[in-house]
């Protein structure tokens, strides 16, 4: 099943629409004891959409083989991905420090958030404040009207990284099913 919204999807008739956030604000004012949960990166994140040990030799192809990624296993257009990643770069490094990247970015006609863990085999330059290259990127893909849930995913993969036990763990790690398993106890670890 493709992660884009379809013509149909986007135009009428028997749609999967986004809840209107009108409507969300609307709900918590009614009824303030059941909170709107946004969805967790361990909600979110696919084993599928782990990647370890890849080869790349720059950014530009690391962009190149998350686009090629998404659009395999997803139906995204590679293109729109390398387009969006690398746009969002330009505008400042995604970059954070310890080795860690998190390039992110808003992707037309996507209806729900996309996810994926990369760890490269070699090290790569990414301009971080530390000035460490970066073997651990985490890619957050948010449909342009996910404002909060975008910044929330971006603070709790900020959390995550920022814990050295779940980075070093996250190293230990063989297969993707064992990165996921961490993703969804990383709690634990703090």
């Amino acid at each position: 099943m493709s992660a884009l919204k379809t013509e149909k999807e986007r135009g009428g008739g028997q749609s999967r629409s986004l809840v209107p956030r009108q409507w969300i604000e609307r709900w918590r004012i009614y009824h303030p004891v059941e909170e709107h949960k946004l969805d967790s990166i361990a909600d979110l994140l696919r084993t599928e959409d782990v990647i370890l040990d890849l080869e790349v030799v720059s950014k530009t192809q690391l962009f190149e083989e998350i686009g090629q990624h998404m659009e395999g296993m997803h139906g995204m257009p590679q293109a729109w991905i390398v387009l969006s990643l690398s746009r969002r770069e330009q505008v400042g490094s995604t970059g954070l420090g310890e080795g860690v990247a998190i390039p992110h970015a808003r992707i037309k006609d996507l209806y729900r958030i996309q996810l994926a863990y990369v760890r490269l085999k070699s090290p790569l330059p990414f301009a971080a404040p530390d000035g460490k290259p970066v073997s651990d990127i985490f890619v957050l893909l948010v449909p342009k009207e996910a404002t909060e849930a975008h910044l929330g995913i971006l603070a709790e993969a900020t959390r995550m990284f920022s814990n050295q036990r779940f980075r070093e763990r996250l190293h230990l790690c063989k297969q993707p099913l064992e990165v996921k398993q961490l993703f969804t106890t990383w709690s634990l670890l703090e």
